[in-house]
């Protein structure tokens, strides 16, 4: 059971199987209205009793005349609803509602003129004519009784068409895609002028919302985060600490797969800023050994998922304690951490550590003493709610990739949606599944946390054990860790961290090349960067990096990381490619 923004009214999306339909969803939001992506095989019954304030059918990759295509049913285009067609939608609306579709018509893919006869309601404002995108191996050839044609192209006679007594509306091409100049513009007509919908669905709404359902729903339990120091679960745990307060313990799993500096990052950084309580597991052994020999990508996630839960079940019990051992967890973990901060800051001092460093030491050791009072002697205050629910800071972008979406194939599993055991013993709150990355970075402004946090790159929950390409050891992560700590601080000091999506950094570790270091011959391995611009995730471009930057990037990846010999490029778009390479 997952988490879903409440609305009274919500503009539903009809999935019909198109892998960026969660794109008419972002552009539905983008206008500050709530939208929300349901399946084909629901019912009309089932639609309409989610009382949607209108519904756009998307397009998808099937022709109306396929055996077993999805089908429309009539029920929903009579219901008085507003209904927007897109592309397979479109045909679909028109087909069911007995217009002609051409099977034998001339496809048109990419960027199309359009000739705009009749600027309806759907099409106020639009010139005469304007690029639109298409993607369709059949067109409409005669709208059904009662329809307005407002837009042909050379494929398509009928290429966009309303019915505004029935409040019926349909484009045969992309109003989503940025290809579409004037799509944004379509589909607002639609929201605001046929609709009649108020752009009133903002960030301050979404926390509002989010934080009553939280409420709602866990009621006294306890809930335990999962938390990375990234973008998504740091959101996820601010919003669920604003929800329940100390019922939260947040729970950083150290796999060994991390980057350079995260856990102190989370350590120091988040708490400071949230006050969350915060319970740090290592289970970086753990992981290696599991991941031992493994080299299949998608093996590799199934196997970090399963070991994540398994690493929150042994942090839960560590976070509450025992029923049977509660009488002494207070004295002796703060002893422990006592003992502790005194080694530490007698440590630091004598081996002739300055004055700060001492204080550090010592201030880190109070942090031990009192997370450690926290786990334990506050455990019996709170014990009586059980721990329950898991939070995720799962995304739309990781659950379409997923095959979250009926309809939708699978990319690659992602390991808090793919790769949970069946057998995991918590609910799972994830409060921002039904999100993109910018709505979660404006959420998280909106909740407090620095930019440091909210304009972090993103980071795959799998970590670097998906950025080498090959088996996960010890030293390889040392390897790909150097390259990526030298990649992150040159793009930081270029001022780019806002402008570049991400850029991860890939060891091909099982692929040797030769090169010439220190004057002699070299056997190393080549690391392959990956900057790219994106908005979602969804689809992204590579990002154009200052020649002289890049030369710098690799000078010191090559003169600093004795492993490696030459790093390269990657210049491929998505699609066809994944922003990661595993």
């Amino acid at each position: 059971m997952t988490n879903s923004l409440p609305t009274a009214k919500p503009v539903l999306v009809v999935d019909f199987g198109a892998q960026y339909a969660q794109l008419i969803a972002r552009r539905v939001r983008e206008a500050h209205i709530y939208s929300e992506i349901v399946p084909h095989t629901w019912t009309a019954e089932r639609i309409l009793a989610k009382n949607p304030a209108a519904v756009i059918l998307s397009g998808g990759p099937a022709s109306v005349f396929e055996p077993g295509a999805p089908r429309l049913e009539p029920g929903l285009l009579g219901a008085g609803v507003p209904v927007l067609g897109i592309c397979y939608g479109f045909q679909a609306m028109a087909l069911v509602l007995g217009g002609d579709v051409d099977q034998g018509s001339k496809g048109e893919y990419g960027s199309t003129a359009a000739s705009v006869g009749c600027p309806g309601g759907l099409l106020a404002g639009s010139p005469e004519g304007q690029t639109v995108w298409m993607s369709h191996g059949v067109a409409v050839s005669r709208p059904p009784a009662g329809f307005t044609v407002l837009a042909s192209t050379e494929g398509a006679p009928v290429a966009a068409f309303e019915d505004r007594a029935r409040r019926l509306y349909g484009l045969q091409w992309h109003p989503e895609v940025h290809h579409t100049p004037l799509g944004q513009a379509a589909l607002e007509n639609f929201l605001y002028r046929e609709a009649g919908l108020k752009p009133n669905w903002t960030t301050g709404s979404i926390v509002a919302e989010q934080v009553a359902s939280i409420r709602e729903r866990v009621g006294s339990s306890r809930v335990i985060c999962g938390l990375s120091g990234g973008v998504d679960s740091s959101v996820a745990a601010a919003l669920v600490q604003r929800a329940v307060g100390d019922q939260l313990t947040c729970v950083f799993v150290d796999h060994g797969l991390l980057r350079q500096g995260e856990r102190e990052q989370v350590e120091r950084d988040f708490v400071a800023v949230t006050g969350a309580r915060l319970v740090v597991h290592d289970a970086s052994d753990v992981f290696l050994r599991a991941l031992d020999g493994v080299v299949d990508p998608e093996a590799k996630r199934k196997i970090i998922g399963r070991e994540f839960i398994r690493a929150f079940e042994a942090a839960a019990r560590e976070a509450v304690g025992e029923p049977d051992a509660r009488a002494g967890a207070d004295v002796g973990a703060v002893n422990d951490a006592v003992a502790g901060a005194d080694t530490a800051a007698n440590a630091a001092a004598g081996a002739g550590a300055d004055v700060g460093a001492v204080n550090d030491a010592v201030a880190g050791a109070d942090t031990a003493a009192n997370a450690a009072a926290r786990a334990g002697a506050d455990v019996g205050a709170r014990a009586a709610g059980e721990v329950k629910f898991l939070v995720q800071g799962t995304l739309y972008p990781d659950v379409v990739e997923s095959g979250g979406g009926e309809g939708a194939a699978t990319i690659k599993s992602h390991h808090n949606v793919g790769g949970l055991p069946d057998d995991m013993k918590f609910e799972l709150v994830e409060p921002l599944r039904a999100l993109f990355k910018d709505e979660v970075r404006a959420v998280g402004s909106e909740l407090g946390l620095p930019d440091s946090m909210v304009w972090r790159q993103p980071f795959p929950g799998p970590g670097l054990g998906i950025r080498i390409v090959g088996a996960v050891t010890r030293a390889r992560l040392e390897t790909i860790r150097r390259a990526d700590g030298i990649v992150r601080e040159e793009l930081t000091r270029a001022g780019l961290d806002r402008e570049i999506w991400q850029c991860p950094v890939v060891l091909l570790a099982d692929v040797r090349s030769v090169g010439v270091q220190g004057d002699g011959r070299s056997y190393g391995h080549p690391v392959v960067l990956r900057p790219v611009s994106s908005e979602d995730a969804m689809t992204a471009d590579f990002s154009r990096l200052d020649y002289d930057l890049l030369s710098r990037i690799a000078g010191r990846i090559t003169g600093e990381v004795p492993e490696v010999n030459r790093v390269v490029l990657d210049v491929t778009s998505k699609p066809p490619g994944t922003i990661e390479w595993e």
